[in-house]
């Protein structure tokens, strides 16, 4: 693909999953398309072996940009990256087409491994606001990462990720589809664990009343108590 292709390429990337965008003129302007191709070249010369001077200019962009994409990665077609301040991209990162990743998203490794330290993201993939995915594994495709989520072990296709760590919450097995872009509407199984000791809370309340109004009927109600039972029975 010639230099002319892929920039009206990336314009179109950008304009289809930004909104604010108005114009095509406004994309040169967008730290994303800047950075990407930064990384273009300096990942060239990195399998060129050209090392240091890969660094130099992937260095250079992060500087600009507050996007930093290691030379190393290998970044499939279509990566949109909105906003993209504080977005770390390891060396060892495999990132598909059509992935979108969110401003403060870290793709890093734990320190401890050799070799393939950072993580695999599949096509279609979202990776939502200041998640973090951590280690060497894979994250499936049409998966999302829901904002501020820490994701340290494998995701399967189809699936989203809420939580620290990270928990997977099945989406029926359905698809995303291609574009979905909402990093808003996803479950939360923290919420829903809270509604449910909620419900509990109240089930024991009713039932603890119920047992009060049976005893006051047996005729060993409150005002026939002694003062340790009448404790015993307000501190239940």
């Amino acid at each position: 693909m010639g230099i002319i292709s892929y920039i009206k390429e990336e314009i179109q990337v950008i304009r289809e999953r930004d909104p604010a965008i108005k114009s095509n003129m406004e994309v040169f302007l967008y730290p994303s398309f800047r950075v990407i191709l930064r990384y273009r070249l300096a990942h060239k010369l990195y399998l060129k072996k050209h090392y240091f001077l890969a660094r130099w200019i992937s260095q250079r962009g992060a500087r600009k940009t507050g996007i930093e994409i290691h030379p190393g990665a290998t970044i499939g077609k279509g990566l949109f990256i909105d906003h993209g301040s504080g977005v770390i991209i390891g060396e060892t990162t495999i990132i598909g087409d059509n992935v979108t990743l969110y401003q403060g998203v870290t793709l890093g490794g734990t320190g401890k491994e050799q070799g393939k330290r950072h993580p695999t993201l599949e096509d279609n993939v979202m990776v939502s606001a200041g998640a973090k995915i951590l280690g060497s594994f894979t994250i499936g495709e049409n998966s999302k990462i829901g904002a501020g989520s820490v994701v340290l072990e494998e995701v399967p296709p189809n699936c989203t990720v809420v939580g620290v760590p990270g928990r997977i919450v099945k989406m029926d097995n359905k698809k995303v589809p291609r574009m979905d872009m909402d990093q808003v509407h996803l479950p939360d199984p923290v919420l829903n664990d809270i509604r449910e000791l909620q419900q509990e809370n109240i089930r024991l309340h009713s039932e603890l009343s119920r047992l009060i109004e049976e005893v006051k009927k047996a005729g060993n109600g409150p005002d026939d108590m002694n003062s340790t039972d009448r404790k015993e029975m307000t501190e239940a």
